[in-house]
Parts: C-alpha cells; sequence; structure tokens
C-alpha cells in the first residue's frame, strides 16, 4: 500500500538528479528488511500520519522517515499518510487535520515537534501520538511513545575514527542547530578523541540551519583554512555544501556524515556514515500497538540494529578500521558507555 500525500502535502525538488537517484539507491541498498508483502493481517481500525520537516528527496533525514512509513504501511496492511516540509508554527494544524481524517496514530520525525505532540496528546487522548526525543520525558502522557534517537553513541565511534586518522591534529564538527541532542554529539565526540588522540582538537561549530549548503559550505571552509582536516557531520542538506568546500579546497579533508550512505557524492575524501533505520524504531512500536494493545511507552534506538556505522570504512589505514571495529563491539557488549550528556563539557 502506497502513502497518499498528506493534506497539505506540497511536492517540489529541493535538491537536483542526483539525489533522486541516491534516494532509490538507499532503497535498493536497504532492503526494507522485514517489508515482505502481506506479512501482517490488514488491520482496518489503525490509521498512521506522519509529518515529516524536510522534502522526502533530501536521500537524508527526511527520507529515511519516509521509507520507514512504506515500510510498515505494507508490513502491517494499514493506511498511512503523511505531510512533509513541515514548519513548526504549522504542526499542530496539520496533526490535527490527520485526526479530524480519521487518522489515530500520528507520527511525527523530529524532535522540534515534541512540544505539539505532548499537548496534542492530551487533547485526544483516543489518539495515539510517535514523538522524537533524546532522552526519557518526565510526566509522559499515556497515549504517547516517545523514540529516544541515541545519536550520541555513535559521535564517539566517529571521533574515535577521526582521532585516528588525523594528520594535522585538528577535527571540525558541523552541526545544524546547538540543541542537546547535538551538543552531546560534541561530547562523545571529544570524549574518545581525549581517549585516542589527546593532543588532538575538536572544533565545533553550528550552522544555525541542517538544510543551508551555502553557510555550511562557508564554515567548512573556514575549518579547512584553520587546518582541520577530518569534519565529523550533523548536518543534512548542507552536506552538499560541505562536499563542495572539501573538493574545492585542493587538501586531503577526510568526512563523515549520518543516516545514508553518501559515499558517491565524495569518494575520495568520504570515511563513513553513520547509518539509521527507522523501520526497526517503527516495527517495535507498531507491533505493541496493533498485536499487543499498548498505547505508549519507550524505545531506544538500539547501536549496532537500528543504527550502526557503515563498514568497511574508506579512505583510512587498515588499522584505523581494526580499532574502530573493536570500539564499536566494545559498545555493543556494555564495556563502553557513552553518556548522554546536554550540555558542552570544558
Amino acid at each position: 500500500m502506497k502513502p497518499r500525500p498528506g493534506v497539505s502535502r506540497v511536492l517540489v525538488a529541493t535538491v537536483a538528479v542526483i539525489v533522486i537517484v541516491a534516494v532509490i539507491a538507499l532503497v535498493l541498498a536497504l532492503g526494507m528488511p522485514g517489508a515482505e508483502e502481506g506479512a501482517g493481517a490488514p488491520q482496518a481500525e489503525y490509521r498512521l500520519a506522519a509529518i515529516f520537516p524536510g522534502s522526502i528527496q533530501d536521500a537524508d533525514y527526511n527520507t529515511i522517515g519516509y521509507l520507514a512509513l512504506v515500510d510498515m504501511g505494507r508490513k502491517y496492511g494499514i493506511d498511512t499518510a503523511y505531510t512533509e516540509k513541515v514548519a513548526v508554527p504549522d504542526a499542530e494544524r496539520i496533526m490535527k487535520e490527520y485526526i479530524s481524517l480519521g487518522y489515530n496514530i500520528i507520527w511525527a520525525h523530529g524532535g522540534q515537534f515534541l512540544s505539539q505532540i505532548l499537548k496534542l496528546a492530551n487533547e485526544y487522548p483516543d489518539v495515539i501520538f510517535i514523538a522524537e526525543a533524546d532522552s526519557p520525558l518526565e510526566n509522559q502522557p499515556d497515549n504517547v511513545w516517545v523514540i529516544d534517537r541515541n545519536f550520541h553513541t555513535g559521535f564517539y565511534v566517529l571521533g574515535a575514527i577521526a582521532a585516528l586518522s588525523t594528520s594535522t591534529g585538528k577535527i571540525g564538527y558541523i552541526g545544524g542547530l546547538e540543541l542537546p541532542f547535538s551538543k552531546a554529539e560534541v561530547n562523545a565526540a571529544m570524549e574518545a578523541i581525549k581517549r585516542f588522540n589527546p593532543d588532538a582538537q575538536l572544533i565545533y561549530v553550528w550552522v544555525g540551519d541542517f538544510n543551508d549548503p551555502v553557510k555550511t559550505r562557508s564554515i567548512a571552509e573556514s575549518l579547512i583554512a584553520q587546518g582541520v582536516d577530518f569534519i565529523l557531520s550533523s548536518v543534512n542538506l548542507g552536506n552538499f555544501g560541505l562536499f563542495e568546500a572539501v573538493k574545492a579546497s585542493g587538501e586531503k579533508v577526510l568526512v563523515t556524515v549520518k543516516y545514508t550512505d553518501k559515499s558517491s557524492f565524495i569518494p575520495e575524501n568520504f570515511v563513513t556514515s553513520y547509518i539509521y533505520n527507522f523501520s526497526t524504531a517503527l516495527d517495535y512500536i507498531l507491533d505493541k500497538i496493533i498485536n499487543g494493545g499498548q498505547r505508549g511507552g519507550y524505545y531506544k534506538m538500539e547501536f549496532g540494529r537500528a543504527s550502526y556505522i557503515l563498514l568497511p570504512l574508506k579512505n583510512v589505514p587498515g588499522e584505523v578500521e581494526s580499532k574502530a571495529r573493536q570500539v564499536i563491539d566494545d559498545i555493543i557488549n556494555g564495556r563502553i558507555t557513552v553518556e548522554f550528556k546536554p550540555e558542552i563539557e570544558s
């Protein structure tokens, strides 16, 4: 079953043909595990609507959300709908429109919608809401599920890779907005850098926007001019500005990104992606709702399963990959614990 456009859907391509190609490649690469046609009996009583903050063609955060929606609609045989490019001030109105149309599971893909979700959950106790956050919530309503995205854990691994790979001893972090999760990413990366290369320095900068390639390119150029030779990216469409800055610099600058494999865009400088699969989270939650009758709860995205570091690494020596694999294994098996620290530590 294909999802139908939401009531406020506007389809405008935001990236050139190469991004559309990347989306298609992502679908094929993921294989959408667990999405066999007819894997679940039709559940006519449930209807799932999602709102996305950006374009589903971004080959990034919104694309993987859209693919998860498609995947779950097919697996559970439920009606799905979505609206993309939802600004925060419009989120409450759009979710209410879906509720008025009979959608009784509402998923807001993005932590920026959390306050709207909590407000509506109290107004509509018969509707189930799926929110995204970065830690457990206090006084969580009974009809709210929380997906803890657990971003910081993978950034410990990325920090270790950067620390082991840098030649200049200067590592850059480019974030979109200065939010608790992005500050936790910086702290995790710094912790790993101190462990694996205590003489190295992390220079962190926020663009002020996840999807501004022009500003991102400018910041990347500034970092490279300061001697940074390894950049950890935590932006979305801004990555295309980062890639242009790196390619134009003439320097050997290595990069990592989040969410999807973007190696085709910058093959000579790409090291790895921190991959996310929201189908894993949605599948867990929908199974609890549809088959278990559980209207609310908490799911922390499991590092090594729902999110993972793409291997093998590229453009780094074999010994760096060996050490990175050991760090990954230590995290998965509990020998390393990466704490969520939402304020920058000195």
